[in-house]
């Protein structure tokens, strides 16, 4: 099979996800009731096929070197909803609905601190 043009990719109908040089994809995790963004991780094929599979959010940790679903030791998972897919199929945006903290930290998202002048400011709102 030879691969996919760019227009085919852009503008197609068949999704053709295209991995990075270590066979991964950025995910972004948004919250589909308030539209926050929750998180932001990665994905191998398997952790694609894994979440489309079950429904539950899997994705590949770059530091254990393994795959990984969101929740998995926390009972924190994330039900996907929807996946969205950018112009050139290399990022998704997973819509979820969060069953707990999204962060590690248990922080609700991972994005719970703003650049203010040299430091960080935690975000209250």
């Amino acid at each position: 099979m030879t691969a996919p043009d760019a227009a085919e990719r852009e503008q197609g109908t068949r999704f053709l996800p295209r991995f990075d040089d270590k066979g991964l994809l950025t995910a972004i995790a948004v919250d589909s009731a308030s539209g926050e963004i929750l998180m932001v991780a990665f994905m191998d094929a398997e952790a694609l096929a894994r979440t489309r599979e079950t429904g539950l959010a899997h994705f590949h940790s770059r530091s254990r070197g393994r795959l990984w679903m969101k929740g998995e030791t926390s009972g924190h998972v994330l039900r996907v909803e929807d996946i969205r897919v950018d112009c050139d199929q290399d990022a998704l945006v997973l819509i979820v609905k969060p069953e707990g903290p999204a962060c590690h930290t248990g922080a609700r998202s991972c994005f719970y601190r703003r650049i203010e002048g040299e430091g960080l400011a935690a975000i209250t709102t």
